[in-house]
């Protein structure tokens, strides 16, 4: 019987923890209610069993054997604040909250898997279930990281995974190296002269500074980063002014950038930095730069890859697994774990199905049909990885 058939009995159970935790979202570090559920069912699986880690984070501990290997495996807990537009029967009660990344199907595909390791220990050595919370911009992984995971316990490797809309159901897809980029915020303030709606000759008008601004923050990436070398800079905010015919004094623009190295992190940052204040100099205003480092680019190591890709080909075969996938430009707070232990994160195919959504969408909910499939996966590579 195959690793994936072997979990057909837990099918129904993933469900029902899945549907119950979308049912209940909780934003990031009030993940009380989920915690609760997440170590009822470890302590219950008969793991050891620690919570509080990163304020609300859980690591259920599953030793079998001498062995002093060990490896984590990684799910995140949080909800996004975005109110749910689903007809789905489980859809959020929590106005304003729902699940609309996938974290309840991570949770319950990696408490399947714990359930079946404890009845079904193929291994040798410590398995360590982390379920993280405030992946959602919280940067959960290093509360958890700060309080204690790696010190506290012995950790070999660490491993995550992520449902993908759009990539089909049954596939899994990764790479070493760089996989998802850094993740960086910017706030702009440009500081004019205000005046009088008729008579602009007496401002320092900061509105067409910040238009001028825009268009050459643009310039950054296509002529300072190597054309193979991908960036982002996009600015999703402005604010200024508070009547029609008042020129304002004030401009402020927010924003976010994304890169796959720390060399054009620092590229984007000191060009932009130079930007502003050519741009707002040449035209008598003054700009002010506040850029902040959220997360850092994600990078799996290789030989890790290659065990997370045997794994997921010994469910799906060799053509269901891309092991050389294109770098994605979103973000993922697993990176900070990546950056302390070497390891692997891999995308599960979330389905192609028609008018299905992206992540981070009110209409998007998780496949139910790849429950099995993700605890299977997270089955095989415990195997393998303490096995060999």
């Amino acid at each position: 019987m195959s690793t994936a058939a072997a979990l057909d009995y837990l099918a129904s159970e993933m469900r029902a923890w899945r549907h119950d935790i979308h049912r209940y979202p909780e934003l990031m570090y009030e993940e009380h209610r989920t915690s609760d559920l997440i170590a009822d069912c470890l302590l219950s699986f008969g793991l050891d069993v620690v919570r509080g880690v990163g304020k609300t984070g859980v690591v259920g501990s599953l030793h079998r054997g001498g062995s002093n290997s060990s490896i984590a495996l990684r799910a995140d807990m949080d909800a996004l604040p975005i109110h749910e537009e689903t007809c789905v029967p489980y859809r959020s009660r929590h106005d304003g909250k729902m699940h609309a990344c996938g974290h309840d199907g991570h949770v319950a595909m990696l408490l399947g898997a714990a359930k079946h390791l404890a009845k079904n220990p193929k291994f040798n050595g410590t398995v360590h279930f982390v379920f993280q919370p405030a992946e959602e911009g919280g940067a959960g992984a290093q509360a958890m990281i700060d309080d204690g995971l790696f010190q506290d316990r012995s950790i070999d490797s660490v491993f995550g995974m992520h449902n993908w809309p759009g990539m089909s159901t049954g596939a899994f897809g990764t790479c070493p190296g760089p996989m998802m980029a850094s993740y960086d915020t910017f706030e702009i303030t440009i500081q004019g002269v205000g005046a009088h709606g008729a008579m602009p000759e007496r401002s320092r008008d900061p509105i067409p500074v910040g238009a001028l601004l825009i268009s050459a923050l643009q310039t950054i990436v296509s002529r300072n980063l190597a054309p193979s070398d991908a960036g982002v800079v996009s600015v999703t905010q402005l604010s200024a002014g508070d009547a029609d015919n008042v020129i304002p004094g004030t401009l402020t623009m927010r924003g976010s950038a994304r890169a796959f190295s720390v060399r054009d992190q620092d590229t984007i940052e000191t060009r932009m930095r130079e930007t502003v204040e050519g741009v707002c100099s040449a035209h008598g205003t003054c700009g002010v730069l506040q850029y902040d480092r959220i997360y850092p680019c994600l990078i799996n190591t290789p030989s890790e890859t290659e065990i997370a890709c045997d794994a997921a080909r010994s469910l799906v075969g060799a053509d269901g697994v891309d092991s050389a996938m294109t770098p994605t430009v979103a973000s993922e707070d697993f990176s900070f774990m990546l950056n302390a232990k070497p390891g692997c994160h891999i995308f599960v195919g979330n389905g192609l199905a028609e008018g299905g959504c992206l992540l981070h969408n009110a209409r998007y909910d998780f496949n139910d049909d790849i429950l099995t499939l993700g605890a299977a996966y997270w089955c095989a590579l415990v195997e393998r990885k303490l096995n060999d």
